[in-house]
């Protein structure tokens, strides 16, 4: 039997071209790499899973090509990982920085990649700081951090920094889309979103998230499956509640209410959804602003449907409302009677706010 591998892994860029997300950053590598123009202390910095250890290591191998004859080379003997987690000492350093002094047998350069090195003590940074500033010309120093905040300013002084940012919610699912064409997977658009908004700006956690739903779902991903599996609200529950506010219909929507519950679903992450819910109608009103709206097709067609029949002035209203009650739910004493006051309320706006009898439908 096959050793299964995991996407994030089976799937690492091995070129910059395949990077998601970085073209400013990896573009500015290759120049510097093209320009003679790269500095010997780099900083890459930003949120988990967005390809900062990818990156580091594509640039290691990347330097050492230039001019040199094997392109298959990957001047694996040439690169060092260091894991600052976990080897954070001063002593960890000075090991380093005896290292360092010893040239590449091969290639142009030695390349050092230091993970997670907001993890160095302070004493391990100073023990750092001659070595970073002066390094050997063989020598080139990649250090990624997910917390910049936490390094020391004499450090930060002395790389170049690269911040990299999150990776958006239609290159996550572009890159989704590739993967599960080469593992000739079935796929809804509106499953690619979920899993790429689920993901929250992190390629490798879409990954990850991927394959756990292809190991439930099989070879066809649906929008229902994939939902159900990693337990989020669908898009349609929002139109069926706003349905039912529009249309006025208070029983329906506290037994509607009451079944989210019943699932387990958190009460705080359902009226924070139906807020974002009526601001996706509110962008799909005008078609300058549809381009805001972050859904697969289905869900689109859905939400332009439903904008159509709501009025500004509702929507307007709804958005505060829904705001209002995500603002006061931590401090509520009764956060269900809370939210439920909000659905009557949302439910009354469109007939002047009138007092309606929770009997009639």
């Amino acid at each position: 039997m096959e050793q299964f591998v995991v996407s994030a892994r089976k799937y690492r860029p091995q070129t910059f071209k395949d990077v998601v997300g970085q073209q400013a950053i990896t573009n500015t590598l290759l120049n510097s790499i093209e320009n003679n123009h790269l500095a010997q202390a780099l900083l890459f910095t930003g949120p988990r899973g967005v390809g900062k250890t990818t990156c580091a290591r594509i640039l290691a191998r990347k330097i050492n090509q230039v001019g040199y004859d094997d392109p298959n080379e990957d001047f694996a003997f040439n690169v060092f990982e260091l894991d600052a987690a976990s080897n954070n000492s001063v002593d960890d350093i000075r090991s380093l920085n005896d290292q360092v002094r010893i040239p590449p047998q091969t290639g142009k350069y030695k390349v050092y990649i230091i993970d997670e090195v907001h993890m160095l003590s302070a004493s391990a940074f100073n023990a750092f700081l001659k070595t970073l500033e002066e390094p050997p010309a063989h020598a080139i120093f990649i250090l990624a951090t997910t917390e910049k905040h936490k390094i020391l300013p004499t450090i930060l002084s002395r790389c170049q920094i690269f911040d990299f940012k999150r990776i958006t919610i239609k290159d996550a699912k572009e890159h989704l889309a590739e993967v599960a064409r080469s593992q000739n997977i079935v796929f809804e658009d509106d499953a690619l979103q979920i899993i790429a908004q689920k993901a929250d700006g992190a390629m490798r956690d879409a990954l990850s998230i991927f394959d756990r739903v292809v190991s439930f779902c099989g070879s066809n991903l649906t929008r229902q499956a994939v939902a159900e599996n990693l337990n989020v609200l669908d898009f349609e529950v929002y139109i069926n509640f706003t349905d039912q506010i529009l249309e006025n219909r208070i029983p329906e929507l506290l037994l509607g209410f009451d079944q989210i519950l019943s699932k387990g679903f958190d009460p705080h992450q359902f009226i924070i959804g139906l807020a974002s819910h009526f601001r996706n109608l509110m962008v799909c009103r005008n078609p300058a602003t549809i381009v805001l709206l972050e859904a697969g097709e289905l869900a689109q067609k859905l939400y332009q449907e439903q904008a159509a029949k709501s009025s500004q002035e509702f929507l307007l209203q709804a958005i505060d409302m829904a705001n209002t009650c995500d603002m006061n739910f931590k401090s509520s004493q009764n956060q269900r009677l809370l939210i439920e006051l909000t659905l009557m309320q949302l439910a009354s706006i469109s007939f002047g706010g009138e007092k309606k009898n929770l009997s009639n439908t």
